[in-house]
């Protein structure tokens, strides 16, 4: 099992490594995310992901709920295609809460 983690990357930038799937996703790490109201634009940048499933899309949900709570706009780069395909799926895509950056 992979571990995930969140590392700072500058003021308001962080990235994420690892697996953002069910097995490496544990409960402290959806409770603990005072990062996310660290600065009033957040940018998670995931090009570290190595792999991902439904649990990973509900984390980003769940950052997007508390960064939006918090009046914070929360940017996602790099992607991996796992999670952008489950967010066409589940039409999380098309909410205005799922900014992309290149």
């Amino acid at each position: 099992m992979t571990v995930l983690t969140i590392s700072p990357q500058g003021a308001g930038q962080f990235s994420v490594a690892g697996q953002m799937t069910f097995a490496a996703i544990s409960a402290q790490i959806s409770t603990v995310c005072a990062f996310l109201t660290s600065a009033k634009q957040i940018t998670i940048d995931l090009a570290q992901v190595t792999a991902a499933d439904s649990a990973g899309l509900a984390l980003l949900i769940e950052w997007k709920k508390i960064a939006r709570n918090h009046k914070c706009q929360l940017v996602l780069k790099n992607i991996p295609e796992q999670l952008r395909m489950l967010a066409g799926l589940s039409g999380f895509d098309l909410s205005s809460h799922f900014t992309l950056q290149p």
